[in-house]
């Protein structure tokens, strides 16, 4: 299970610190709607034996370094055979 936490304007470090993944607004700025869904999206479609480039997520985001933030996390992405 992967936790992303907040809203605009958030107190970031106690949603990490109380045991999320991500969350939003280490700034305290307001960010933009999409950017939680392309983390979670980003999550979802990174294999399970790989880890999350959170810098690359980050990227990706509108607000970015300053409307989201992280820890290091696994993918969420599992194969299944035969033709899953």
């Amino acid at each position: 299970m992967v936790i992303f936490a907040g809203a605009c304007q958030s107190y970031y470090e106690a949603i990490i610190s109380a045991g999320a993944n991500f969350a939003s607004a280490p700034k305290r700025v307001l960010i933009d709607m999409m950017d939680p869904i392309i983390v979670a999206q980003t999550i979802a479609y990174t294999p399970v034996d790989d880890f999350v480039p959170i810098a690359n997520i980050i990227s990706n985001t509108r607000e970015g370094i300053s409307g989201i933030g992280g820890i290091q996390t696994r993918g969420q992405y599992r194969t299944g055979m035969p033709g899953l």
